[in-house]
């Protein structure tokens, strides 16, 4: 059987998919987006919580087909109410951004909820900023820290630079700046930018300049434009020459 056969409708790709076996019918929703997209309709309309996540994430991203937020946001709702946890912090992510819906932290809030207690690292990350913050939910940095914590011993990469940064700051635990310094590197060595350039700070507070260097380039070169210029500004506050230098052609090529 082909992966894109030419059926005519929905209802014919339903019934092939209502017979294909998991792994093959799992590896074919998986496939290129534009090649898949009909077999992910008809798998969404079929009730399929996989294919409706990933059918929001085309709509809202405009891949392999038109870019429809609020169709988006529809498809993550019909997941999330089978309990699909990146659904459920999809759902939240639309409502906190107003992507398909009007925005609102506070209605989001109770789907990051969901998502964080089922599991979900992203929603454990998104709810830390909420209830860091007091967006939508009481401030609450001692709970912040934790949800922050639960996504980063899940590998969270973003997570673990803002454990980092709550040791560091002290919000919502006591300063530590050897735990700081340890999810700094733990960030870093993940591949993530933030990470990356605090653990470049470290090392250039510690005086190891060589390191630190390394670690900002390598911060600078994955960040996106507005985050590199505003590393870059930073660098360029340095006490030490080599970073400004640094800096100074970063700002030079942007």
């Amino acid at each position: 059987m082909d992966d894109a056969p030419a059926l005519d409708s929905a209802q014919a790709l339903v019934a092939v998919l209502s017979t294909m076996p998991r792994e093959r019918l799992e590896a074919l929703l998986a496939g290129d987006a534009q090649t898949a997209a009909p077999w992910i309709v008809a798998a969404a309309c079929y009730g399929l919580p996989s294919a409706q996540l990933r059918l929001g994430r085309m709509l809202l991203e405009g891949v392999g087909m038109a870019r429809d937020a609020e169709a988006a946001l529809g498809w993550f709702r019909h997941a999330a109410e089978q309990g699909e946890p990146e659904a459920q912090n999809m759902v939240g992510r639309c409502l906190e951004n107003g992507w398909g819906a009007p925005a609102s932290a506070a209605v989001a809030a109770p789907w990051f909820w969901k998502a964080a207690e089922a599991g979900s690292a992203w929603a454990q990350y998104n709810l830390g900023h909420l209830l860091l913050d007091g967006l939508g939910v009481r401030r609450d940095p001692v709970a912040a820290y934790g949800w922050y914590y639960r996504a980063a011993e899940q590998g969270h990469a973003r997570a673990m630079n803002l454990v980092g940064r709550c040791c560091e700051q002290g919000w919502g635990v006591t300063v530590d700046a050897a735990a700081a310094r340890r999810w700094y590197r733990r960030s870093a060595e993940a591949g993530y930018f933030r990470g990356q350039f605090n653990y470049a700070s470290v090392l250039a507070a510690e005086g190891r300049e060589h390191e630190a260097t390394s670690w900002f380039e390598t911060a600078l070169a994955g960040a996106p434009g507005p985050s590199r210029i505003a590393m870059a500004e930073a660098l360029a506050a340095s006490p030490s020459a080599a970073h400004r230098a640094f800096a100074a052609r970063e700002l030079a090529a942007c």
